[in-house]
């Protein structure tokens, strides 16, 4: 099928000369079909300077990059703006740096640095950072509006003790991770949201939107059975301070949410150039075209995620011949529209830190051994309401595959009487940061509501924790 002139413009690529050199190098092209001559004009689109000696897209690069001579780099600040860091003795030095290049951007109005920081692509993993007018997609993170949901039952905690087996079976029954998918996948309203026929990356994804609904992903993803205790008598769910049986979640917006956020952040990188210590942090203006698609499309990849979760907890309770009497979710890896305490509006960049305003309630976890909290938030203007979204690495996953061995975790695990399935050595409890300590260098961000003892955990993969080969 022939390439025209509308099929390039869809790219992102303006009317005009850069149109008409795109439909001569894509008449060159021989022996491909549409889809992979598109996707090639894609690449050469976002990054042209790769392609300036190329014999077929050279002319066509140098016409998208001509614009470019007039507008110079990015300039960074020469100082970074000040920021607060908690639990400051605990954090690795490249997350600091991270979060320093990150507080010279020029549209960075304010930050801070979570307890459970540790390095990640552009802004740390517990980064929180506030901007002026300007969005960006690595800020929020590739697993965008990823979250913990919990459900609590009116069962006592020995409802677990008598058959593990048959709790296990129902992690296996009601939940999939990684690539697996439900063979039947429920219907639900996010799937039939009109943005899946309005933006064109959403649109692409659609499809596989609808075979994982309901899924989880990999790593430290997780859906596990444990004892949730209530401390406050006065919660807001009004049930008595006991312990009761819980379902704990986390995972993200799976594939769709990984698309979009690697689509806009190449439209940033093109629009925004930065130096390449920075590059990772380009930003889409909030009120241009890009930044609205893109402020919609993370919106519904948020909305998705909170989708999936319900679909695990509403299987879990139908298992279990229940409903639950209060329910708990919380996500990360977002930006919102807020009030800085100066008063001006920001948006508010949360990559795998808590929201904890005044009064909201979260879950932290904390590993597949070590309790989680539920949290009541005590808005803190220093970390920008903010609190940290777990215990967080001190291990690196190739650290802890390296230095860690299977006979030792499965002796911690059975001396503290958490059966685990699937996972694997990146995720071992060792691999994390103590929760207890965490949540001391917090504790003027958030107050603990009631504690959560994993019991039963699954995680990606089908096999018991150390039965791999």
């Amino acid at each position: 099928m022939k390439i025209k002139g509308k099929d390039i413009v869809s790219l992102g690529i303006p009317p005009g000369p850069a149109v008409g050199l795109a439909l001569v190098a894509a008449n060159k092209i021989q022996g491909k079909n549409k889809k992979t001559i598109l996707k090639k004009l894609e690449d050469v689109r976002s990054y042209p300077h790769n392609f300036l000696t190329d014999k077929t897209f050279g002319a066509f690069a140098q016409e998208l990059i001509t614009p470019a001579k007039i507008k110079h780099e990015v300039e960074l600040r020469e100082q970074a703006l000040p920021y607060t860091t908690f639990g400051a003795d605990g954090i690795e030095h490249g997350a600091k740096e991270q979060m320093r290049t990150a507080m010279r951007l020029p549209v960075a109005v304010g930050g801070a640095l979570m307890p459970d920081a540790h390095h990640g692509y552009g802004l740390p993993i517990g980064g929180v950072l506030a901007t002026d007018n300007a969005v960006i997609p690595y800020a929020v993170g590739v697993d965008i509006g990823c979250r913990m949901c919990m459900s609590i039952f009116d069962a006592p905690p020995n409802f677990l003790n008598p058959d593990i087996e048959r709790y296990k079976g129902l992690l296996m029954e009601n939940t999939n991770f990684g690539k697996a998918v439900f063979s039947r996948p429920r219907d639900h309203e996010i799937l039939h949201d009109p943005l899946f026929k309005e933006v064109p990356i959403v649109k692409k994804f659609r499809d596989r939107a609808y075979k994982q609904i309901g899924t989880s992903g990999g790593g430290n993803h997780f859906v596990e059975f444990g004892i949730v205790e209530i401390f406050d008598g006065a919660n807001e769910w009004g049930i008595k301070p006991n312990k009761y049986l819980a379902v704990l979640s986390h995972s993200g917006s799976r594939g769709l949410g990984a698309a979009i956020a690697q689509h806009y952040s190449k439209v940033a990188r093109t629009k925004c150039p930065l130096p390449k210590i920075a590059q990772h942090l380009a930003w889409l203006d909030i009120s241009s075209e890009e930044g609205q698609e893109y402020w919609l499309a993370m919106t519904l990849a948020g909305n998705y995620a909170s989708a999936c979760h319900h679909q695990i907890h509403d299987r879990m309770a139908k298992s279990l011949e229940t409903k639950p009497i209060a329910t708990i979710e919380n996500h990360h890896n977002f930006a919102w529209k807020e009030r800085l305490s100066d008063g001006r509006e920001a948006i508010v960049h949360r990559k795998g830190a808590t929201p904890a305003g005044k009064g909201v309630l979260g879950i932290i976890p904390g590993s597949m051994t070590a309790p989680g909290f539920i949290v009541r938030g005590k808005g803190n203007t220093e970390s920008l309401h903010s609190a940290s979204h777990g215990a967080g690495r001190k291990m690196s996953r190739s650290k802890a595959k390296q230095m860690l061995d299977r006979r030792t975790v499965d002796r911690h695990l059975k001396k503290v009487g958490v059966h685990v399935i699937g996972s694997g050595l990146d995720e071992a409890p060792m691999a994390y940061k103590d929760i207890h300590h965490v949540m001391g260098q917090q504790a003027d961000l958030v107050e603990i509501v009631g504690k959560f003892l994993p019991k039963v955990v699954r995680m990606c993969g089908e096999k018991g924790y150390f039965e791999q080969d």
